[in-house]
């Protein structure tokens, strides 16, 4: 797989909480000169990047890292990142209500996520190193149900990030429109090739630049 192929698929990634403006400003100019999918960046930063990076695409995060805020305080996060000039919108699941079986109440807090999103991507973090089979497979069908536009492994923060089985887990069970991101802990060039090849549309990372291409 050539390399401007798997960067096409990358959302390169900077959520570090210690980041300066500099970080950001190397983050967006490999973004444009290796035309990755997108930038992934705090929603503090969306509006200088766009002020800075008028034709980048850029993703943010909501309810980042750990999902468990409100749903107002997530809808206001969405509407605010989208004034800024955020494309896309990367929401963490509230895990607890995942946890406690409450699958009706997640599905609402994505859908009403999605109608705040509008045009825009909507991405779903379901977190799965803290989730069962049968949990991550009720995600699954969230995601799915509340017309979402991809499914997300984790956030990176997490106990553990991206596996090729629960890529595979995802595939038998998300509707035909849902896509998948892998992120967290996909650090080198055969891990890239194998979530593409297993069917990701997306991989969030902070290494596949370095990586590829310098």
């Amino acid at each position: 797989m050539e390399n401007r192929e798997i960067l096409s698929h990358i959302d390169h990634t900077q959520l570090k909480a210690f980041a300066t403006w500099e970080d950001y400003v190397k983050l967006c100019d490999e973004a444009l000169r290796y035309q990755t999918a997108s930038v992934c960046i705090p929603p503090c930063f969306v509006g200088r990047v766009r002020e800075s990076y008028p034709k980048l695409n850029i993703c943010t995060v909501v309810g980042f890292p750990l999902g468990y805020c409100v749903t107002a305080a997530k809808v206001a996060e969405v509407e605010e990142a989208l004034r800024d000039g955020a494309d896309e919108i990367d929401m963490v699941v509230n895990i607890s209500d995942v946890k406690s079986h409450q699958y009706d109440k997640v599905e609402e807090e994505i859908r009403i996520l999605k109608e705040a999103c509008g045009s825009h991507v909507l991405k779903v973090i379901i977190e799965t190193c803290y989730l069962t089979q049968e949990e991550k497979i009720a995600m699954c069908h969230a995601v799915t149900a509340a017309g979402a536009d991809f499914i997300k492994t984790s956030t990176g923060f997490g106990t553990g990030g991206a596996t090729l089985e629960d890529v595979q887990l995802f595939k038998e069970h998300i509707g035909p429109r849902v896509k998948i991101k892998a992120a967290g802990g996909v650090r080198t060039r055969e891990d890239l090739e194998r979530f593409l090849a297993e069917g990701c549309e997306r991989i969030g990372t902070s290494s596949a630049v370095s990586l590829l291409v310098q």
